[in-house]
């Protein structure tokens, strides 16, 4: 990484922070963000006859959004430790705007895709948002601000269902992308007056030969991990996809080692707490995904099948609202066991609560409250998961590396959701009943999902516990800007 000294163009009159004003805007910023992505889910059926497109086309709505995040979040984060976190933070609110107008004015494919691939570059906001906590608020408020910046995106994911059901039903579809084009454009008016720029930056030359092969390298991975169900996983493509993923991620990692001025520095991220922290996201975000496959399905399949409760996707949206709320309740606990005995204790205990919630959601799924208890279980256990892994990345990487390491932990989790997605779209296919010639998924194709969603929290304990206990609870904030601007290199922006 580049030593080079923070840049003095903010180096003006700094107004000190508001922490109550920065934390509640940068956690609204990420509520926007993660409504942003469930937001096609209530339209998705219906995008081939809105369209006037095959329905293997109009998938790409969703596809586009997954790959142009997972390019993004890292690259995001890199140049947020280079020219400043809050520029990049406008710079994501603003692609959310545009790709929400894009879509909003789109009746052909092409134009909708190139509006949700333009959504999927705000993906790096909580990463963001999180980094920018750490240069700018007390250390006494930093825990508890990141837990809640964290749970902003299951909150976003469990309201935006409901949400988007509502006004799907009720309004033009249209309408659901000119809403989130409105609360983005409330989101950058809010940054703009309330989030200060840091003056923790890394400098140096942009590693752009990296970015363009991890992109590939990722784009190659998820598409084969996505599409596979659709073109065969034994087919010509998918099984060219891995191979290449493969070839190309090593090879990246290869120059990654070598340049100076790495997009993504290798040798932090080979760190103990930051590996172990980063294995333990992908299982944690392969668990959470298995509960949004799974609920909804069983709420809305028909009751002829014995085990399906025959409702709404609206009323689908509002068993799974109240998880979201319960992970927003939570942050200050989250926060409070990662004080007391560390984020390493927190995010185990999480992984427990989630493989709790699965093991119950196994006996109690014959009740729309069986499901809506399951939900808040699992959402408890993702809200001190979520709460605990930015304070383990921050507790071991430099401040000046900040945005680059948690947006790397956030496309760690996105890599376990599109895992989840493929891998429980495998086992439904499978196993199916037959009802009025239709083939649904049967109830043990369900309970086999759970079954593995709890494997996959456990095994995110087990990962946890190699994590080493760091020697404070928490990451300490930035000196203060007298003692920061005699260290070269860095300035609080207090």
């Amino acid at each position: 990484m580049s030593d080079t000294p923070a840049s003095s163009a903010d180096a003006g009159a700094v107004v000190p922070p508001r922490p109550n004003a920065v934390v509640a805007v940068l956690a609204f910023a990420g509520i926007v963000v993660s409504l942003m992505q469930t937001l096609v889910i209530p339209i998705v059926p219906e995008l081939p006859k809105l369209l006037d497109a095959p329905a293997s086309d109009t998938a790409w709505a969703v596809t586009a959004t997954l790959l142009a995040a997972a390019v993004a979040t890292p690259v995001v984060g890199r140049l947020g430790d280079m020219f400043g976190k809050r520029r990049m933070l406008l710079v994501s609110v603003v692609m959310l705007v545009v790709g929400s107008v894009v879509c909003g004015l789109s009746d052909a494919l092409v134009p909708m895709i190139v509006g949700r691939a333009l959504q999927g570059l705000s993906s790096g906001v909580i990463p963001l948002g999180i980094s920018i906590m750490r240069d700018e608020l007390p250390a006494e408020r930093l825990a508890g601000a990141t837990a809640l910046m964290s749970a902003s995106l299951g909150v976003g994911g469990a309201l935006g269902l409901p949400t988007a059901a509502l006004i799907a039903d009720n309004f033009d579809w249209h309408v659901l992308f000119w809403a989130s084009a409105a609360m983005g454009a409330i989101a950058l008016l809010l940054v703009l007056a309330f989030v200060p720029e840091s003056r923790v930056r890394t400098g140096g030359r942009f590693d752009a030969v990296g970015a363009v092969g991890m992109a590939a390298g990722l784009v190659c991975l998820l598409l084969a991990v996505s599409k596979g169900a659709d073109w065969g996983w034994g087919s010509g493509t998918t099984l060219g996809l891995f191979a290449a993923a493969v070839i190309i991620l090593l090879a990246w990692g290869s120059f990654e080692l070598r340049t100076a001025q790495p997009l993504v520095d290798l040798r932090t991220t080979a760190r103990r707490q930051v590996l172990f922290t980063n294995l333990a996201s992908i299982a944690i975000g392969f668990s959470m995904f298995a509960m949004s496959l799974v609920l909804p399905q069983l709420l809305q399949l028909p009751t002829q099948t014995g085990y399906g409760l025959g409702r709404s996707l609206l009323t689908a949206g509002l068993v799974m609202a109240p998880s979201g709320l319960v992970m927003m309740a939570l942050a200050p606990v989250s926060a409070a066991v990662s004080k007391a005995k560390g984020p390493k204790v927190t995010l185990m205990i999480g992984a427990l609560i989630v493989a709790a919630g699965y093991g119950l959601n196994i006996l109690l799924m014959s009740e729309v409250w069986h499901l809506v208890l399951i939900s808040c279980v699992i959402g408890a256990g993702i809200g001190f998961t979520y709460g605990s892994m930015p304070a383990l990345i921050m507790g071991a990487v430099p401040a000046s590396e900040t945005a680059a390491a948690n947006s790397l932990n956030t496309l760690m989790r996105s890599i376990g959701t599109s895992t989840a997605s493929a891998i429980a779209g495998v086992v439904l296919a499978q196993m199916t009943i037959d009802l009025g010639g239709y083939a649904l998924p049967s109830e043990n194709g369900f309970k086999t999902v759970m079954a593995i969603g709890a494997g996959a929290a456990l095994l995110a304990f087990a990962i946890a516990s190699f994590i080493p206990r760091p020697r404070a609870a928490v990451p300490t904030a930035l000196p203060a800007p007298d003692a920061a601007e005699t260290s070269a290199g860095t300035a609080s922006g207090h």
